[in-house]
């Protein structure tokens, strides 16, 4: 059982899918970096493709992703036109250097463009970067799923896909903004494994208004019985002052940091009863799925998705808000459609912002990443730069940390505690605290 100690998860912290964090991205990277980055790769360099399709059929309350409403088809048409005009320009760029070994669509929801459209995109990738047999993963939306897209998934030969569930609850639902009735999930479902696909993850929220313990165990019993090979269960992060869509949300529904810490012990212990791997801090796999696998040989990775199986060095990221990382720098595409689509109509990488990865950053960004992925970390190259056995004190008071020498090793019950011993370990944290989500 996790114990609560308010004080350690008071601040809020990042989500480290990237070090340094979007936090730290200035405007004093351009398309040239995006240029240069595509020019230093390997020719033999696995590499991973991601595209973004910013556009959802309703646009949920919770949400705090780039995406707007696709009410008018002009609209998809011209994105995903001008996305292809982006994939050239990348691969004209490469030049033949990388092997894109997988490929990830996202958003918003891949669902809301044309089935058709979703099977132009993937043959003109493929094609662009000649590609030999990727691993394809898809994001959806339950809402917008129907035979059609099980047939072009299934001619694509996708592996992967994962459904935004968020919560089984009706009433939870009507709060954020994202009615599903539990029958479309399940027939989702059939369609999905009917069209091959191998693993599939359902995204599911703790945290929400009017939502306890009891409803959130109800919402995984339901999940379970549809037989997911993943489950990732986030708390949700309230922050009206970002994103202006959740000022919908009552905020005096919301349950407090205490309520939020129990519901996400309650889920821990309730999915590992159920045969579930835990995998991070907030992820969870069947124990033959390749994401627990890769967990338990030590090779789980932490990049924009989450966390991964995904061992590339690079990720290449395509769509309005993509980012790219690259060994040493972190770009990101135009938030603004408009602005994206005139920079890729003047032969331009659209970049907005971005930051160079100094070796410092390097060296504190992989300790980060053990530290979530594998619970330990050996941090000798980062105490050569500055002494954090005085940072992490109180959490080793606690007895959620121990040190072997220059290793520290989390406790069992240290998982809730993770996000915020790495926030320890991160030299940019300072009083940017409110553009990051609670610690649990």
């Amino acid at each position: 059982m996790w114990t609560y100690h308010p004080d350690l998860l008071a601040r809020p912290v990042p989500r480290y899918t990237s070090y340094p964090t979007a936090a730290e991205f200035t405007g004093a990277v351009c398309s040239s970096d995006m240029a240069g980055g595509l020019a230093n790769l390997d020719v033999n360099e696995n590499v991973s493709l991601y595209l973004h399709i910013p556009f959802c059929r309703e646009i949920c309350w919770y949400c705090g992703c780039n995406t707007g409403a696709a009410t008018r088809q002009a609209r998809l048409d011209a994105y995903v036109g001008r996305l292809h005009e982006e994939i050239d320009l990348v691969a004209a760029q490469l030049g033949g250097r990388g092997r894109v070994r997988r490929i990830a669509l996202g958003g918003g929801s891949p669902n809301a463009i044309a089935p058709t459209a979703f099977s132009a995109l993937l043959e003109h990738v493929e094609r662009a970067f000649r590609t030999n047999r990727p691993i394809v993963s898809v994001e959806l939306d339950p809402r917008g799923f129907d035979r059609n897209w099980a047939a072009a998934l299934a001619d694509a030969k996708v592996q992967r896909a994962s459904l935004g569930v968020q919560t089984f609850d009706t009433t939870v639902q009507k709060l954020i903004g994202r009615v599903q009735p539990h029958a479309h999930i399940a027939r989702t479902v059939e369609l999905l494994r009917q069209a091959g696909i191998e693993s599939l993850n359902f995204d599911l929220m703790y945290g929400l208004p009017s939502q306890d313990s009891a409803v959130l165990l109800e919402t995984l019993e339901a999940a379970v019985s549809l037989a997911p090979d993943r489950l990732a269960v986030f708390g949700y992060a309230h922050v009206p002052q970002l994103i202006p869509r959740q000022r919908r949300i009552d905020q005096t529904r919301l349950p407090g940091s205490a309520e939020r810490f129990h519901q996400a012990a309650d889920a821990h212990a309730f999915l590992v009863a159920k045969g579930f791997q835990p995998v991070g801090f907030d992820h969870f796999a069947r124990p033959d799925d390749p994401l627990a696998v890769a967990a338990r040989r030590g090779q789980l990775r932490r990049n924009f998705q989450g966390f991964t199986d995904d061992t590339a060095s690079c990720l290449l990221g395509v769509g309005a808000s993509a980012i790219s990382g690259f060994p040493d720098r972190l770009v990101q595409n135009e938030k603004n459609t408009g602005k994206w689509h005139l920079a890729i109509s003047a032969g331009r990488f659209p970049v907005e912002r971005g930051i160079y990865r100094s070796p410092g950053d390097r060296v504190r960004g992989r300790a980060i990443e053990q530290l979530l992925c594998e619970g330990k970390v050996d941090l000798a190259s980062v105490l050569d730069q500055t002494c954090l056995r005085a940072p992490l004190l109180d959490f080793e008071q606690r007895g959620l940390l121990a040190w072997h020498g220059s290793t520290i090793v989390l406790a069992d019950d240290a998982l809730p505690y993770a996000r915020a011993i790495a926030a320890r370990i991160d030299a940019y944290r300072d009083q940017s605290a409110g553009r990051f989500s609670n610690a649990v």
